[in-house]
């Protein structure tokens, strides 16, 4: 995850390992280059606005290193700058909201082939614990 804006940052992460996934994070363009030259990630998750080299440029350096990697851009500047698929070369481009949260949390399930964890329903639940008793119990 590349983001210059250390709050933004740290917020994204715990949400994303809170849902049990590994991020690791860098705060410019050339350190995510440095990390993805070391190391193998499933993943790209970059703001727009970087200093430097803007998250559509480390797309495409990101790309010539590994062109399989989902890439998922997150920026303010969508509307403004005209920011979409087609023209980032990102497989999903979100734009900051009070909505990004969750956007995010279903890109990255979805770009990486994982279904979102569900809660399970009290009637599942309540079957479960009444199957546990009774296999605890003994046969009758």
């Amino acid at each position: 995850m590349v983001d210059d804006n250390g709050l933004g940052l740290v917020a994204r992460k715990s949400v994303l390992e809170e849902l049990g996934h590994r991020i690791t994070i860098a705060s410019t363009a050339e350190d995510a280059l440095e990390l993805f030259t070391n190391q193998r990630f499933e993943l790209l998750i970059t703001d727009f606005k970087l200093p430097k080299m803007n998250g559509v440029e480390l797309t495409a350096q990101i790309r010539k290193v590994r062109a399989d990697i989902p890439v998922i851009l997150i920026s303010g500047f969508t509307d403004s700058m005209g920011l979409n698929e087609a023209t980032t070369g990102a497989d999903l481009v979100i734009q900051k909201s009070s909505r990004e949260v969750a956007q995010l949390i279903r890109g990255v399930n979805r770009l990486l082939g994982r279904a979102p964890r569900k809660p399970a329903s009290s009637a599942g639940r309540a079957r479960r614990q009444n199957n546990g008793a009774a296999r605890r119990a003994g046969p009758v």
